[in-house]
């Protein structure tokens, strides 16, 4: 079983998945940090891609993408990178890019390094439900690899019943239509939105990201949902701190876990 689907089964709530980008703030730092997520509790990591445009995310993850390039940072050094990880790490391992990038690797040679090294999962937000349902679904089922899909309060009813439909894993539920960043609570008509999806009866789990900073949103995000994706405020703890350790003891005090 692959281990996205292990973990949701074995615990389905109060999930914590932590998002860094490889190669900031140190180029080499990138298995020191998963090696340290995972020694700190954390359920599931999702390992940032970096690129010169990310159009998803906001100015810290941005500003950490730019330092992960300047560092050297590419697609081919960050297999190298994870090629031995599974010799350490346990837990669920996902990739976060964009689709420039690994198109320019080559799709099926991507989802070919992701398992051989141990990569349960990706999330791509610029890849259209289409394409992936036309083209990459079969390739990337091939090797394992799940292919994680985004929603927003946009998504339609029928868009997400189809993204549930045809994907398995997780569905990451977007809470709001704007860029990553945290905020200090959610407002009613965000956990409407949640509360609506939860209530679809989808048979993939949840899990929210964007925003999620403290112990008001991650517990808002635990109550309608698997669990949280915390991104930008654990990327500014890493900067901050240059240490992975204080940086997720950090987070963990933040988000009262």
């Amino acid at each position: 079983m692959n281990r996205i689907n292990q973990l949701f089964s074995n615990q389905p709530k109060d999930l914590l998945s932590i998002y860094f980008c490889a190669g900031a703030p140190t180029l080499e730092g990138t298995t020191d940090v998963i090696r340290s997520l995972e020694r700190h509790g954390v359920n599931m990591i999702e390992i940032g891609i970096p690129f010169s445009d990310p159009m998803a995310d906001g100015v810290v993850i941005q500003q950490a993408a730019n330092q992960a390039l300047r560092n050297g940072m590419s697609l081919k050094l960050l297999f190298s990178q994870l090629a031995d990880i599974r010799t350490e790490v346990s837990i669920p391992l996902v990739l976060m890019g964009y689709l420039n990038p690994i198109m320019q690797f080559g799709f099926e040679n991507f989802c070919k390094e992701c398992h051989n090294c141990g990569i349960d999962g990706v999330i791509i937000p610029d890849l259209p439900f289409k394409d992936y349902q036309e083209t990459y679904r079969p390739i990337a089922e091939h090797y394992d690899v799940k292919v994680i899909m985004l929603i927003t309060p946009e998504t339609s009813e029928e868009r997400i019943r189809q993204i549930d439909a045809h994907t398995d894993g997780f569905i990451y539920m977007v809470s709001s239509a704007a860029t990553t960043g945290a905020q200090q609570d959610f407002s009613l008509q965000k956990r409407n939105y949640f509360k609506k999806i939860a209530e679809m009866n989808l048979k993939n789990p949840l899990m929210i990201g964007f925003g999620i900073s403290n112990r008001e949103t991650f517990t808002a995000a635990c109550e309608y949902a698997s669990g949280a994706i915390i991104g930008s405020r654990f990327v500014a703890l890493l900067e901050e701190e240059k240490c992975a350790e204080k940086a997720v003891l950090q987070l963990k005090t933040m988000i009262g876990k």
